[in-house]
C-alpha cells in the first residue's frame, strides 16, 4: 500500500515535507506521533491520529507511538487561546499508564489488521510506546540550554504560527519552550531508534518541522514531515465532541451506546469524512457509499441506505474501540430505546453499565431502598412523574399501556418489591409505545 497515495483518496492530507514520497518508496519506515497524557483518556479526536498510525502500519512501516511524560508537564501552546492549568504529575503518570494501554489495545500491538470482506489480512508494520520523560528525566537545566536551547534561534521560534497567535494573549516561557523539547524528542528517536518521520495534525506543523530543524543542524541528517487536517464538523464545531461534552474511547467516560449514537446520530454531510478517516474497509465499498450520501444531499431519496450505512460505520467503529461485547450493549439499548420488539430477555441481557447509559438518555427516578415493595400506582404517581395522578396511574394500567421490565401490567393492585430490580437496582417502566423511563434504587451512603 502506498502510504501517501492512501491519505490522498482518504482526504487526510495536509502538509508533507519534499521528497517523502521517494523516502517512503526506498524502504520500510519508522514514523511517531506524540500524545499528550493531559486527558484521563484518549478521546475521538486522538483517533484520527490513532488512525494515521493504523494506517502507516498497514502499508509495511514500523509506528512508534510517544507518550508526553515531560511535555505534558508544560502543556502545549498550539492553537490554544490561552495558557492551560499545569496538572500534577501523579495525575499526568495515572493518564499516561491508562492512555498506554488504550493504545496498545487500539493499534492491536503484533496482530494483522483486516483490511475488509472477502480481502484478508494484511502483513503490517509493528509498533512501539515510547515515554519522553526518559530523554529528560536525568538532564538539567545547563545541560538543557546548553544542548537543546542553543539549537533554534528566537527569531525562528517566533516566526511559528503556535508563538505568534499567543502573543497577544501572553505566553509563558514554559510553553515557549515546548517547540524545543518536542523538537529534541523528534533528535532522540531519529538518533535511537531510526525514526526519519514525525507525524501530526495540521496545528503541530510548527512543532514537526522545528524536529526536522532539529535532525538537520544536530546530526546533520534529513528527517520528514506529514500532518493531516483538523478536522470539524459540518457546521464548523470541533469533531470529537457532542451537545454533552468530549467523546471519549473510555467505556466508563463515554458508554458504547452512547458512543455507537454518536456516529448514527452524525450530521449527514459528515459522513463521507468519517468513512474516509475511519472505515477499515476497502475503497471501493466506501467511495460507494461515499456515492450514495452525495446523492442523498444533493436530493435524492435515499434515506433508508443513508441509515444503513451510518448504522454500520457505528457498528464498525463501536466494535473496534469497545469489542463486541460493548457492541453488543449498544446495539441491545439502541434496539430497547428506538427499536421494536424488544423483549424482557433483551432488558435483563443488558448489564449495569449499560443501565448508567440508559439513565443517561430516559427521565430517572432516583428512589431510597425503603420505598420497595410499593404500589404500582404509589410508584407511577407519588414516587414520580411518570403519570399526574392516583387516578391517571390507573387508567393507564387498565388500559394496557404500562410495562414492567418489558412485561405488561393489568392489575392495578399489582405492587413492586425488590426482587423486581435488575442488577438489584435498575426497573425499566413504560407508559405507551414511546415513554420508558428508569428508576434506580438509591446506592447506600
Amino acid at each position: 500500500m502506498d502510504f501517501i497515495a492512501e491519505l490522498e483518496w482518504r482526504g487526510m492530507l495536509h502538509q508533507l515535507t519534499p521528497g517523502i514520497r521517494e523516502h517512503l518508496a526506498e524502504a520500510p519506515r519508522r514514523a511517531y506521533i506524540g500524545f499528550d497524557p493531559t486527558a484521563p483518556s484518549l478521546t475521538i479526536g486522538n483517533y484520527v491520529q490513532v488512525m494515521l498510525l493504523l494506517h502507516w502500519m498497514r502499508a509495511g512501516h514500523e509506528a512508534v507511538v510517544l507518550f508526553g511524560g515531560a511535555t505534558g508537564r508544560i502543556g502545549d501552546p498550539s492553537f490554544k487561546e490561552q495558557e492551560r492549568d499545569l496538572k500534577t504529575y501523579d495525575e499526568l503518570d495515572h493518564n499516561l499508564a491508562h492512555q498506554q494501554r488504550q493504545m496498545e489495545r487500539l493499534l492491536d500491538l503484533g496482530a494483522p489488521i483486516a483490511t475488509g470482506a472477502g480481502a484478508g489480512e494484511s502483513t503490517r508494520g509493528r509498533a512501539t510506546v515510547v515515554n519522553n520523560l526518559d530523554f529528560y528525566r536525568e538532564m538539567n537545566v545547563l545541560d538543557f540550554l546548553r544542548d537543546v536551547g542553543k539549537t533554534l534561534t528566537v527569531s525562528y521560534m517566533m516566526s511559528k504560527d503556535s508563538v505568534k497567535n499567543r502573543l497577544e494573549t501572553g505566553m509563558s516561557f514554559t510553553e515557549f519552550s515546548y517547540q524545543l523539547l518536542q523538537g529534541y524528542d523528534f533528535q532522540k528517536l531519529y538518533a535511537e531508534k531510526g525514526v526519519t518521520v514525525q507525524m501530526g495534525g495540521s496545528d503541530q506543523w510548527g512543532n514537526i518541522t522545528s524536529g526536522t530543524e532539529f535532525v538537520r543542524r544536530n546530526l546533520e541528517a534529513k528527517a520528514y514531515a506529514v500532518t493531516t487536517p483538523l478536522l470539524t464538523k459540518a457546521d464548523g464545531s470541533k469533531f470529537g465532541k457532542s451537545a454533552e461534552g468530549n467523546i471519549w474511547l473510555d467505556a466508563d467516560l463515554t458508554s458504547p451506546y452512547d458512543f455507537y449514537q454518536f456516529w448514527v446520530r452524525a450530521d449527514d454531510a459528515d459522513v463521507p469524512t468519517y468513512l474516509k478517516y475511519f472505515s477499515l474497509r476497502d475503497k471501493e465499498s466506501i467511495l460507494s457509499d461515499c456515492a450514495v450520501l452525495e446523492a442523498h444531499l444533493g436530493g435524492e431519496d435515499r434515506y433508508r441506505e443513508v441509515s444503513a450505512i451510518k448504522s454500520a460505520l457505528a457498528a464498525e467503529l463501536t466494535r473496534r474501540i469497545h469489542g463486541a461485547e460493548g457492541l453488543l450493549t449498544a446495539e441491545r439499548v439502541t434496539n430497547l430505546l428506538w427499536g421494536r420488539g424488544a423483549t424482557p430477555e433483551d432488558l435483563r441481557a443488558l448489564d449495569a453499565k449499560a443501565f448508567r447509559a440508559l439513565s443517561g438518555n430516559i427521565p430517572t427516578f432516583e428512589i431510597a431502598a425503603d420505598t420497595l415493595p410499593t404500589l404500582l400506582l404509589d410508584l407511577l404517581s407519588e414516587h414520580s412523574t411518570v403519570t399526574g395522578s392516583k387516578s391517571e396511574a390507573k387508567r393507564a394500567v387498565q388500559g394496557n399501556a404500562i410495562s414492567v421490565n418489558k412485561e405488561k401490567v393489568t392489575d392495578v393492585d399489582a405492587s413492586v418489591g425488590p426482587e423486581d430490580l435488575l442488577h438489584g437496582r435498575y426497573l425499566m417502566v413504560e407508559n405507551g409505545k414511546k415513554n420508558r423511563y428508569l428508576f434506580a434504587v438509591e446506592r447506600a451512603g
